[in-house]
């Protein structure tokens, strides 16, 4: 009888425990039997297991051999534990030494003819490694991804082949260095801030969006560029630290699509389809995966056309955009995951797509305007710090020569901003609490009761209040002043477009127009 112990890891939301594959060799007849709650991929692991040791000249063991995944009630999914599956094999029949075994951690998918494939979620199980003092056996094509973690040594393995070698020390293999990869974010962007014409205020607003991390709704007739800028906000905001780089990565890593390299240090900017739902939006399924909300972590999130999305779905956003993480609860499973993001949101003004001042054109009724602003909740919009409306271009701007901003320009305002608000407080204007905005929004009284005016007329809550004190403390640290000042209040309550769209509604219901 022989027994093997080999180590890989599972992934569990952001996090990779530990499991331990052992194998066990018996007399009987010929059978190969997994157990420790595995899925149905890792059932079939037997046969790959099986192919690729006969077809990489090794001998396939006549006894009965058991395979027992470590935690039992731990469940286990995806291809990854066919190498430590097959390393195990190897070492319970003698036919590479276990004296070493202890020391690495193998994750892997074996093809039929020995070589290995990629798997998703190696970044959490890297780190893990790293933690747990080991060296981590990963295929080629994952090793990029894995040497993200500093302080490990990550073996870049082609075949089953090549790691039996290293094993027996016959031919050793060397940790895997990767090639310098803390290229600029700004070299990943083909788009830039000054293809937008004209938009000044929308330009305004969206700088101001990046200085603070604040949210941003634009409001506005179809084709006067409320896309353009949306996509154009990852361009200005400030370079991702190492930390935030590896949280989004690490997201993108147990995703569906998996992680790209190409994608490191660069905001992830997500705009789902209208047509999405609540639990692709905020994460779930069988294996409860991250949603949008977490794929845009440290990024953009990109609502275009939001009053086609249901009501439902935009309301599940509220919970996230307040504490910066959203929790699923499954029956089987719970998870955790961070969802801090910056939320930018385009609508038009009507069902029709008009503006409300184009009479000849627009012919919805108020009540129909009322179901179309209707969609989005009041305790949505409140979480939305700046609103604004984006009017149709007018020709002479259509046709100038001249050339806006460059993202590069205003990037460096924002990064002196932000660098003002790190000095002063630790953390940007849109994650100070209560207190903290007491302390550094003050008001004098004659502006303070412009304020209060402003809350009364719009009947604007207690939430939407700290809002708009945030956004003026981030117009205040533009314009590279201490306090905030009257005109910063005064922009900061022209960016509530929406009450205003309300107030103005509520007008017009109260006084019907005349029919002609």
């Amino acid at each position: 009888m022989s027994l093997a112990v080999v180590y890989s890891r599972t992934n569990r939301g952001m996090n990779a425990p530990l499991v331990t594959v052992e194998v066990h060799i018996s007399n009987g007849l010929p059978a190969l039997s997994i157990v420790g709650l595995p899925a149905t991929a890792v059932k079939e692991s037997k046969d790959r297991v099986r192919a690729a040791l006969l077809n990489s000249q090794f001998n396939f063991p006549d006894g009965r051999i058991t395979v027992n995944l470590a935690p039992a009630d731990l469940p286990k999914d995806g291809g990854r534990f066919d190498l430590p599956i097959a390393i195990g094999i190897l070492a319970a029949s003698r036919q590479i030494p276990s004296t070493t075994l202890s020391e690495y951690e193998f994750v892997g998918e074996l093809a039929l003819g020995g070589a290995l494939r990629e798997v998703k979620g190696i970044l959490p199980t890297a780190y893990a490694a790293q933690q747990a003092g080991r060296h981590l056996v990963v295929p080629s094509s994952n090793a990029s991804e894995a040497v993200l973690i500093d302080h490990l040594h990550v073996f870049a393995i082609a075949n089953l082949l090549q790691i039996s070698a290293h094993l027996q020390a016959t031919t050793l293999c060397s940790p895997y260095k990767a090639a310098d990869s803390s290229s600029p974010v700004t070299s990943e962007y083909n788009i830039d801030l000054a293809d937008v014409k004209g938009q000044f205020q929308a330009r305004r607003a969206l700088e101001i969006a990046a200085v603070g991390g604040h949210n941003l709704l634009m409001v506005g007739p179809p084709g006067t560029g409320k896309t353009m800028l949306a996509r154009r906000l990852a361009t200005i905001l400030p370079p991702m630290t190492e930390a935030e780089a590896l949280q989004a990565a690490t997201i993108a890593s147990i995703s569906h699509a998996g992680f790209k390299i190409t994608q490191w240090r660069c905001r992830p900017v997500r705009d789902p389809h209208h047509t999405c739902s609540g639990v692709a939006l905020v994460g779930g399924g069988m294996q409860v995966k991250p949603g949008e909300v977490s794929l845009a972590h440290n990024g953009v999130l990109f609502l275009d056309e939001l009053t086609e999305f249901q009501r439902h779905v935009l309301d599940v956003l509220r919970e996230p955009l307040e504490t910066g993480e959203i929790t699923i609860s499954r029956a089987a499973q719970q998870a955790t995951y961070p969802a801090k993001f910056q939320l930018i949101a385009a609508m038009n003004p009507c069902p029709q797509g008009y503006d409300c001042d184009f009479r000849d054109h627009c012919h919805c009724s108020v009540q129909q305007q009322q179901r179309h602003r209707s969609k989005l909740s009041a305790p949505f919009l409140d979480r939305i710090d700046l609103q604004i409306e984006v009017p149709r271009l007018p020709h002479k701007d259509l046709l100038s020569k001249q050339v806006s901003e460059s993202s590069d320009q205003v990037r460096q305002r924002v990064l002196q901003a932000r660098e003002r608000q790190l000095q002063r407080q630790g953390k940007t204007n849109t994650d100070l609490n209560n207190q903290e905005i007491s302390d550094y929004c003050a008001l004098s009284k004659s502006d303070s009761a412009l304020l209060t005016t402003a809350l009364e007329r719009f009947h604007l809550s207690a939430r939407a209040y700290y809002r708009i004190l945030k956004v003026a403390r981030s117009i205040a640290d533009l314009a590279q002043s201490q306090q905030i000042k009257t005109a910063h209040i005064s922009e900061a309550l022209s960016y509530r477009c929406m009450e205003r769209l309300l107030a103005g509604q509520n007008h017009n219901i109260a006084s019907p127009k005349r029919k002609s």
